[in-house]
């Protein structure tokens, strides 16, 4: 369950004294998400959610991360906005924990992804694009191909009990992958921008068939956009059997191109984008499988699920695997 740290009654209704939104007449923890404790507050004046950000989520960044969400949504993307308290600080503590309270936004997200749900979330992702070419401040991705050498290195010891010969393979993923990136080893950079860097499928809520919100920008950065593409063709286009759906690949290229054509250097791309992006999941998902105490606040994922996926994209030699 993502409550990590539990909150009064009492210490609620002070914290939220300090807003304009209403008297509270409930709330409830939200079991989903991994990062954060996340609770839904209902209150004479509405519905919004309110969020405790844990140990892993830097506190000097959330300025920056509040100020894109609300910097977005004044220009056209449906995510959560964060609500100012009476001094106009979106940004206070609760609990020891810096926190904020956000508006809250109606749908679901999909259980099974369909080929129906891609091209809304291209095109979705594309106004995001196109939306935060305004927002100057810039994050670096700190998650980026600079960091993946040192999480190898972090996994060494003990990786290859997850599976025999895995460290060798990243080995091998990172020296082909890195001289190839957009930017380094004399290769043109591509178009940069805000990312969401994270966009999975329990990050987009759905309602009547369209995309009614994005959600959990705790990884969002300044990098490259076809990256952020990438990063969805390895969260939304690959089935139960590890198997990649071109169906799903197509449709949300499609969805994207609809709103923000890609270049022919960001088609070209997209193998070596792709993989990085199946690269940084694994080495993220190995590090806390093989360096995770029992009892630690860390959610663990399988990292297997993702070196599926960068095998193929190592594979792949032309966009026409992606349905380009």
């Amino acid at each position: 369950m993502a409550v990590y740290t539990d909150v009064s009654d009492g210490a609620l209704r002070a914290f939220l004294s300090e807003y304009q939104i209403g008297d509270l007449t409930a709330f409830r923890g939200i079991a989903e998400g991994v990062e954060n404790s996340n609770f839904v507050l209902r209150t004479t004046g509405g519905d919004f959610i309110l969020t405790l950000y844990e140990r892993r989520v830097d506190p000097d960044d959330l300025p920056w991360f509040l100020g894109l969400m609300g910097y977005l949504s004044d220009h056209g993307l449906s995510c959560p906005r964060p609500v100012p308290a009476r001094d106009g600080a979106a940004l206070r503590t609760l609990a020891g924990r810096p926190a904020a309270v956000t508006t809250f936004l109606s749908g679901v997200w999909p259980r099974q992804v369909l080929p129906a749900h891609c091209a809304p979330v291209g095109a979705a992702l594309a106004t995001l694009h196109a939306a935060g070419q305004g927002y100057d401040a810039v994050r670096p991705n700190a998650l980026g191909p600079a960091a993946w050498p040192a999480l190898v290195a972090a996994c060494r010891a003990d990786g290859d009990s997850v599976q025999p010969g895995l460290m060798a393979e990243l080995d091998a993923a990172l020296a082909e992958i890195l001289p190839a990136w957009p930017g380094q080893g004399g290769h043109a950079d591509l178009p940069r921008g805000q990312i969401h860097a994270d966009l999975f499928p329990d990050n987009v809520f759905f309602l009547d068939g369209a995309v009614s919100g994005i959600i959990d920008f705790y990884f969002a950065c300044t990098d490259i956009l076809a990256y952020d593409i990438a990063i969805c063709l390895n969260a939304w286009c690959f089935d139960a059997d590890g198997s990649f759906d071109v169906a799903k690949s197509r449709a949300l290229i499609a969805g994207y191109e609809s709103v923000r054509p890609l270049s022919e250097a960001e088609r070209r791309a997209l193998p070596v984008l792709a993989s990085g992006g199946a690269l940084r999941f694994l080495l993220t998902r190995l590090y806390d499988w093989v360096n995770t105490p029992p009892g630690a606040m860390v959610t663990r994922k399988d990292p297997l699920d993702y070196l599926r996926r960068l095998r193929f994209h190592r594979a792949v030699r032309d966009g026409g695997a992606y349905g380009l």
